[in-house]
């Protein structure tokens, strides 16, 4: 191809974008060879990330007791939340900042100083020296300092794939990486079950060895092949944008805790002023975002309907399932294995394999929707998925507390199906839709969307959820007692224990009635009656139907949530492609040859062939 002034040309008009520059530097070539160290460098990635959160999530209940610290104690159920919620928040905060910052430095570059950044933190948390309140702080510094490193990750890595896959193949590339995201959850629970009880830093250490070896690789293999977008940082944009999401998130986290004499916390002056606060302060970012010179975030790209109907369904999906694992997990380690003869220290493992189900059939038709975006677009197969989702929401309900495990299986295998064949044509489009030097920020607003919806909708699960347990689960825990003997001061105190600190011990996988009686009222009772009340059937079997009625109304949420978010879906149009519709306007008015084209990496197949 022979060397010529770059062109210049509008996105497509509907977009309103300034202008981008193409030439034989920015075009570039995407070797078979590279595409695939692209992609399995971006899949390792995310697998240590997803295996990361998930191993947390399973292992907590060992990490407390390796940090001498009772999570249901006053003051401590903050710590709780923090652990694992935090990460979660920094990500969502730092994701579009650190997907703008890879659009104007390098999106490998990003990417690999997040590799290294995520694994220095690995390190940290697997030296924690501390126990208690101290140890427990330790922990939630250092998981922020991994957040940002995971921030890195995920803001990046979408953008690397889109770089180095032509179009036509990027739904296959998605497919792939989407499978480590569901890999590594299935991976992160079964390890976190197996070394937690042996000794809980593991947790921690696991992520060292795929961290280091990834760092190293990805420094030597990876290159910037997309459009570097030259800006300065918009400073007031980013302040903003952290302050108000920052603000609102940590809203809903404090909202989960009792206030006065109130069962949640949504009442709290802090709480609502966080919450109004960081919704306020989001509105004065769009604000600016509208008349800055460089934004940190173009808003026009949601005038792309493919975007922004792909990140509206992201965010609506997201709420509507981000807290079903946490209760499968309560449903599984606090009731369901405890009834069938698993002692609580065993239930997270056994949880995480009874869970298997919701990770098979992501396998299955992740890779292969993908393919089939690629060559039908994501429209019908994203909506299907969607609506499928909302389906198994309303089997999963019907279920019995008390289910037989083959129903229970079968609906989580194919509620994962239908989450498959959402997320991967869905990441594929919003990908498709973003102009060249605008992948990294784009990506990044869409997992900051999606981060977001996480918080939120683990909010609202337990929201709803311990709004149920509260109708009834104090006449049931009361009357439960005084049948088995124990005081009735007694019983009416324990029957008046937060309902969310019930909710908590039955995540945590163990009775609260052992910590919360005193030990002279058990004692009192006699050996026997005593070993029945803090065993393994009496508390599960005490707050079931209490558990169930609020699982309901959760499980009505989520399909609601799930129904609009196809709706969005739907709305998204036909196949959009960003890249290739503005190429073609260049090939038909002369200001860009065909071969040009190729060399960007936009696949032939879709040239008409009059063009070609």
């Amino acid at each position: 191809m022979s060397e010529r002034t770059p062109a210049t040309f509008p996105s497509n008009g509907a977009s309103g974008f300034p202008t981008r520059q193409v030439s034989s530097e920015s075009v570039g070539n995407h070797p078979d060879r590279y595409k695939w160290i692209a992609l399995s460098n971006t899949t390792l990635g995310i697998l240590m990330v997803t295996i990361n959160q998930s191993i947390l999530l399973i292992s907590l209940p060992d990490i407390f007791r390796g940090i001498k610290l009772q999570p249901l104690a006053p003051g401590n159920t903050s710590y709780f939340l923090w652990i694992f919620m935090g990460f979660l928040l920094v990500t969502a905060v730092l994701v579009v900042s650190l997907g703008r910052v890879g659009d104007m430095y390098g999106r490998v570059r990003m990417y690999n100083l997040g590799f290294a950044v995520f694994t220095v933190f690995s390190i940290l948390l697997s030296v924690t020296f501390m126990t208690g309140s101290g140890g427990a702080l330790w922990i939630i510094i250092m998981r922020v300092g991994q957040g940002l490193g995971g921030a890195c990750l995920f803001a990046n890595s979408s953008a690397i794939l889109t770089d180095a896959f032509p179009s036509n193949e990027r739904g296959k590339a998605m497919g792939i990486n989407g499978v480590a995201v569901v890999t590594g959850s299935f991976i992160g629970l079964i390890l976190g079950g197996i070394l937690a009880p042996v000794e809980w830093r593991l947790v921690f250490l696991v992520s060292v060895p795929f961290g280091l070896f990834g760092t190293v690789w990805a420094y030597l293999k990876l290159k910037d092949t997309g459009v570097r977008q030259h800006s300065t940082i918009d400073s007031w944009g980013n302040a903003t944008f952290a302050v108000g999401l920052v603000a609102l998130l940590v809203g809903i986290v404090y909202g989960l805790l009792p206030y006065g004499g109130h069962t949640m916390g949504w009442t709290s002056p802090f709480v609502l002023s966080t919450v109004f606060g960081g919704v306020a302060m989001l509105a004065v970012f769009v604000a600016i975002e509208r008349k800055a010179k460089n934004p940190m975030f173009h808003l026009e790209l949601f005038r792309v309907r493919a975007y922004a109907a792909g990140v509206l369904a992201s965010f609506l999906a997201a709420v509507g399932r981000g807290g079903v694992q946490f209760m499968l997990i309560i449903w599984l380690q606090g009731i369901w294995l405890p009834q069938h003869g698993y002692d609580f220290a065993r239930t997270p493992l056994w949880a995480g394999i009874a869970l298997v189900p919701l990770t098979v059939g992501f396998l299955l038709s992740g890779p292969i929707s993908g393919i089939l975006a690629d060559r039908f677009g994501a429209r019908w197969i994203a909506t299907i998925g969607l609506s499928g989702t909302a389906v198994s929401f309303v089997l999963l309900e019907l279920l019995p507390t008390n289910f037989d495990y083959v129903e229970f299986a079968a609906i989580l295998f194919f509620f994962s199906v239908f989450a498959g064949m959402f997320f991967t044509p869905n990441q594929t489009a919003v990908m498709n839709s973003l102009p060249p030097n605008q992948r990294g920020a784009g990506a990044g607003m869409n997992a900051s969307f999606m981060n977001s919806a996480s918080v939120l909708s683990i909010g609202i699960f337990f929201t709803i959820v311990t709004l149920g347990l509260a109708s009834s689960l104090p006449g049931h825990l009361e009357q439960g007692l005084l049948a088995q003997g124990v005081p009735a001061a007694e019983a009416v105190r324990f029957s008046h224990l937060p309902p969310i600190g019930t909710l908590f011990a039955a995540f945590l996988g163990y009775s609260p009635i052992k910590s919360e009686l005193p030990h002279h009222v058990l004692a009192s009772l006699g050996p026997a009656r005593a070993a029945y009340l803090t065993g393994r059937s009496f508390f599960p079997k005490l707050i079931a139907s209490s558990f169930q009625d609020g699982l309901r109304l959760a499980f009505d949420f989520g399909a609601g949530l799930a129904v609009l978010a196809a709706v969005a879906s739907w709305l998204r149009g036909a196949n959009y492609i960003h890249e290739e519709e503005t190429l073609l306007d260049e090939v038909a008015t002369g200001m860009l040859e065909v071969g040009e084209v190729a060399a960007a990496g936009v696949g032939a197949g879709y040239l008409p062939e009059e063009t070609t």
